[in-house]
């Protein structure tokens, strides 16, 4: 069986045995076909490790079968694994605002997406982040999201909590990726690599401030790249 999990680089196990164990046993069996098709195109991309791990988009399908949302909202796309699973889990009648300046990656899913019959549930916004969210803020009520999930860059995490603890009503979720940065977050700095230390010291800022947020009850996942969970209170 060739497996498709890329490299041991792409999660925080340090054992390849064991996460290659729980793939197998637990993510894979149960992964629609539809979201293996797209890690078989991400895994040719040149920036395949940005690609949400399996093993957290499993944890995300559940969370949303949980809180059952009607319409949602994600920052950062690429080429599409968590906003499929996103479409493919909610009921036919959501929403979903995808956010992302990268239109090109995008595309890459859209013949999977028509495929699944989900593309009416999607509307996807080519921006960045930012100037899209103020935009909603500017024009849509206020507390218009159950759940939303961020994975772009790390560098503006912060103002995107800011702007979503206004969007996101009260019993909502917030989602980050990320938010371990490979493991180096617990490094000292001089083990780290050069390319890691800049969105390194974001997250780790970032991490503090969300810590000590008392809009959010919060848990910290180490499954993945680290994903944070929010609930909005």
């Amino acid at each position: 069986m060739v497996s498709l999990s890329n490299s041991i680089s792409k999660g925080l196990l340090h054992s390849p045995e064991l996460r290659e164990y729980m793939l197998q046993t637990f993510v894979y069996p149960r992964e629609p076909e539809f979201l293996k098709e797209i890690r078989l195109i991400t895994s040719n991309h040149p920036r395949c490790l940005i690609e949400t791990a399996p093993e957290a988009g499993q944890l995300i399908a559940l969370l949303l079968k949980l809180t059952n949302p009607k319409k949602t909202i994600e920052i950062g796309v690429f080429t599409g694994y968590p906003l499929v699973l996103t479409a493919l889990t909610i009921p036919d009648d959501c929403k979903i605002i995808a956010i992302d300046l990268d239109r090109d990656a995008y595309e890459m899913e859209l013949p999977i997406i028509k495929k699944a019959y989900i593309e009416h549930k999607i509307n996807f916004i080519k921006s960045s982040a930012l100037s899209a969210l103020d935009e909603l803020l500017n024009e849509v009520s206020k507390r218009i999201f159950d759940f939303a999930f961020i994975d772009t860059d790390r560098v503006s995490y912060q103002k995107y909590h800011e702007r979503l603890l206004e969007l996101v009503k009260v019993g909502g979720i917030i989602v980050y990726d990320n938010t371990l940065w490979f493991g180096t977050v617990a490094m000292p700095e001089e083990c780290v690599k050069e390319t890691m230390k800049p969105n390194r010291q974001h997250i780790i800022e970032f991490n503090k401030f969300l810590a000590s947020d008392t809009h959010v009850k919060i848990s910290q996942v180490p499954i993945g790249d680290g994903i944070t969970i929010c609930w909005q209170l």
